[in-house]
């Protein structure tokens, strides 16, 4: 594999190298200017990325993604897009819906900026593309740099930093899906707990479902207050309790309905006051930026993680485990 990345590397960097060449005229010691080349006409000189071209033609991006401005386009290889429409029980591309087509290949363009990977390298967080979310939102995008530059947990870079005249360009190894709420509670590291929690909720009865109802793009939209793991630690703390496992599921499975309202409300949309959720009510204070539950306990909002936004909900991170008000 390294072999084969390693070829690839080299056969558009030669590709780069020779259309962005300029030479020098000894006569009149000037310099031509080099060739510029669009993101679209970068693309079409590489031969591993020719569906992703022939993808932003059916979609109708072209003139989107060759018009000035910076952009920063992650750039599927062909086996990425081969393996996505396995995946999805297309047997060509043209099989695709155009509107479907569209919205995944936006969610691989973020605008306004050139983020090259030394931004990224060592860092998680997130960021949006330009693709549609519930009630005109943008869908989320997160990255984690700490070990190569990753993508919502799948799509890696292979080959960074392709500067074209209007963009940067990342080649991926993946297609990379719509977002759901079940996508970034599992690829942040600091939300596995709460997995861990919706997973053993729905080991007993009653369950909303979580897994599948988080998963599901069709479902909701929902609003999701989503405890860090630290935040579950200092509620086994609070409870007494050295795991989940030694809470019966039923109780499980109340909690988290406090933590879930039932539209997509992003943070700009939450007004001080009460905040219906699937189970009681709690108390929002905007001017805080905090959350209290029936108990009198405080949660804040993390304001460097809200607006978390996946194609079936939004996800804000809280500190604190909201409870269930006790008699």
């Amino acid at each position: 594999m390294k072999t084969l990345k390693s070829l690839k590397k080299i056969t558009l960097a030669v590709v780069l190298l020779v259309a962005f060449s300029s030479c020098n005229n000894d006569d009149d010691n000037t310099t031509e200017t080099p060739m510029q080349l669009n993101i679209v006409e970068t693309a079409q000189t590489v031969d591993d990325l020719s569906i992703l071209v022939d993808a932003v033609v059916q979609a109708g991006l072209v003139d989107a993604l060759t018009a000035a401005g910076d952009k920063t386009v992650l750039a599927p290889t062909n086996t990425a897009f081969t393996a996505f429409l396995e995946d999805n029980g297309f047997s060509s591309l043209s099989e695709v819906p155009n509107d479907v087509l569209t919205q995944v290949l936006l969610n691989h363009v973020i605008t306004g900026t050139n983020i090259a990977s030394a931004d990224l390298s060592g860092n998680t967080g997130y960021t949006n593309t330009l693709a549609d979310g519930p009630n005109g939102t943008k869908l989320s995008l997160y990255y984690d740099g700490t070990a190569g530059v990753m993508f919502n947990g799948g799509a890696e870079v292979t080959l960074p930093d392709v500067m074209t005249t209007n963009g940067v360009v990342h080649v991926i190894d993946q297609v990379i899906a719509l977002p759901t709420i079940a996508t970034f509670a599992t690829t942040n590291p600091a939300l596995s707990t709460l997995v861990d929690a919706l997973v053993y909720a729905d080991s007993g009865d009653p369950t909303v479902p979580y897994i599948t109802t988080v998963s599901n793009a069709d479902a909701g939209p929902f609003t999701v207050f989503a405890p860090t793991n630290d935040a579950f630690v200092d509620l086994l703390e609070e409870l007494e309790a050295d795991a989940l496992t030694d809470i019966a599921t039923s109780t499980v499975d109340a909690v988290l309905l406090h933590h879930i309202v039932n539209a997509n409300v992003q943070s700009s949309g939450l007004a001080t006051g009460e905040v219906s959720t699937l189970g009681d009510p709690i108390m929002a204070d905007t001017s805080t930026f905090t959350l209290t539950d029936g108990n009198g306990r405080m949660s804040n909002i993390i304001t460097t993680l809200v607006d978390i936004q996946g194609i079936n909900g939004v996800v804000h991170v809280i500190d604190k485990v909201i409870l269930p008000a006790t008699e």
